[in-house]
């Protein structure tokens, strides 16, 4: 598959959102993204939102973010919040703010979000916000597979390397002690995705992470 390039702008270094509502739903949806991203520009500029961070979960998404994006040149901003999971929707007022007030000024030229379709509550809001707040730029929507089985047809793939996937898994794996005892969070599972959408994109080593564009610019100049 032929495949776009990232803008690279050429006065300063590019500068890359990430925005999750629960701390592992970054590295899931979009960690291998992550992991080749710093590798391959490590001048970026990355901020890492977590808008549910609270108590071990807060230590969690702090290691786990602090592993992924090992090699930047820049420290990355990590914006936590500590909204109450599952209840986002309803406590509205206070997440847009934290939209405008903290997540706005970053000026990115990248997003990664949580998808639309997504039926978990949270991570709808948050597709929602994030529209809402950054109306001209490049925004991405990461999937997560969950019980709800809410995946669909994605329209942009980032192809992965065995060995990317396999550090994804192991950093997951090593980080989120808190969701190890659920039935789903499996280094299975976590291969099969990758699997599934490297077949689809046809990507070199066979694994591919996806994600959702419904609105995209394109410059021939």
């Amino acid at each position: 598959m032929i495949s776009l390039q990232l803008p690279a702008p050429q006065d300063r270094p590019l500068c890359v959102l990430l925005i999750g509502c629960h701390s592992d739903d970054i590295e899931i949806g979009a960690g291998g993204f992550v992991l080749d991203l710093v590798k391959a520009r490590p001048d970026t500029i990355v901020n890492w939102a977590v808008l549910s961070a609270v108590g071990s979960r807060a230590d969690e998404a702090r290691a786990s973010a602090t592993d992924f994006l090992a090699g930047l040149v820049t420290p990355p901003g990590l914006l936590f919040a500590d909204f109450r999971d599952g209840f986002m929707p309803h406590e509205a007022a206070r997440v847009k703010a934290f939209f405008e007030d903290s997540l706005k000024p970053t000026l990115p030229d990248l997003v990664l979000t949580q998808q639309r379709n997504d039926l978990h509550q949270d991570h709808r809001f948050a597709c929602e916000l994030t529209w809402n707040t950054f109306r001209d730029h490049i925004v991405l929507e990461y999937e997560i597979p969950k019980w709800d089985g809410d995946l669909g047809r994605p329209s942009v793939y980032a192809a992965l390397t065995e060995a990317t996937l396999e550090r994804k898994i192991e950093l997951l794996m090593k980080h989120f002690g808190t969701q190890r005892s659920k039935d789903w969070f499996t280094p299975d599972l976590f291969r099969a995705l990758p699997r599934i959408r490297g077949m689809e994109s046809r990507a070199p080593e066979g694994f591919a992470e996806a994600f959702y564009a419904p609105k995209l610019g394109i410059s021939i100049s």
